[in-house]
């Protein structure tokens, strides 16, 4: 673990400041074997961030529920363990919106209203939208400004209150399930048949830098994907890999994709 990392790993002068905030906020607490919790990081900020510390003791990626998209990096002192991370103490905290059962508000709407309300980016995690209510996620330190300030996402009231993490719903995603034969798993072949459109135009999505598997952003069409593998594509949604059924007579691949609707 060397701070001396963070100009091989930085890709722009944006990584290089936020790996040194990291590097800072996480070596003070390794040092003073106190608690240390980063921002929510993004899929690719918390890979960058697993290459600067490696894997080191004590060291969590923590999003409030097992499979979130956004986490902290929680650094917690040898006498604390893993369960301290959803206590009253934690550092990450989930509240819950409820709001009228006839409105509908989405994603877009819950983001833009926070984001509205003068919260970075940063100190939210994922937002978990379902009927009637929604779960988001953000830092400790962030919650109570919103509990007091945050009332309504776009024409949609809100009701607002902090839940224990181990009350958190996250809905059940609805999705589309294609079936079909591909010449390879390359990633424009996958986006392609994921989002039935044409070869050529998910290839350009993937160039333009538009396309992200596992939160990773990726510019090259002959990427393999790995069975399990997300696929988020701007403009057009997500995607997953379910599963890979081996080939057909014609020597083609078998596959299973979720589409995210």
């Amino acid at each position: 673990m060397e701070r001396s990392n963070i100009e091989k790993i930085a890709q722009s002068a944006e990584d290089r400041l936020l790996l040194a905030k990291l590097w800072d906020k996480m070596n003070a607490g390794m040092r003073k074997n106190i608690p240390a919790a980063t921002c929510f990081l993004s899929p690719r900020e918390l890979e960058m961030a697993k290459f600067l510390f490696g894997e080191q003791e004590g060291l969590y990626a923590f999003g409030g529920y097992g499979d979130a998209e956004r986490k902290m990096l929680i650094f917690l002192p040898d006498y604390l363990d893993e369960a301290s991370l959803y206590g009253e103490d934690s550092p990450c905290v989930c509240l819950r919106a409820a709001f009228f059962q006839g409105d509908s508000p989405s994603h877009r709407d819950f983001l833009g209203a926070l984001m509205g309300a003068g919260v970075g980016r940063e100190t939210v995690g994922d937002i978990c939208v379902d009927k009637g209510s929604c779960d988001f996620f953000v830092t400790a330190e962030i919650a109570p400004y919103l509990l007091q300030n945050f009332t309504s996402a776009g024409r949609t009231k809100l009701h607002l209150r902090q839940i224990p993490l181990s009350d958190v719903h996250i809905p059940e995603p609805e999705i589309k399930e294609i079936r079909d034969t591909l010449a390879s798993l390359r990633l424009d072949s996958v986006v392609s048949s994921g989002f039935r459109i044409g070869r050529s135009l998910a290839a350009q999505y993937v160039t333009a830098g538009k396309a992200a598997i596992d939160g990773l952003p990726c510019e090259k069409p002959d990427k393999p994907v790995p069975e399990g593998a997300k696929i988020s594509v701007r403009g057009l949604g997500k995607i997953r890999l379910a599963a890979i059924n081996g080939r057909t007579k014609k020597d083609r691949i078998s596959v299973v994709i979720h589409r995210y609707v």
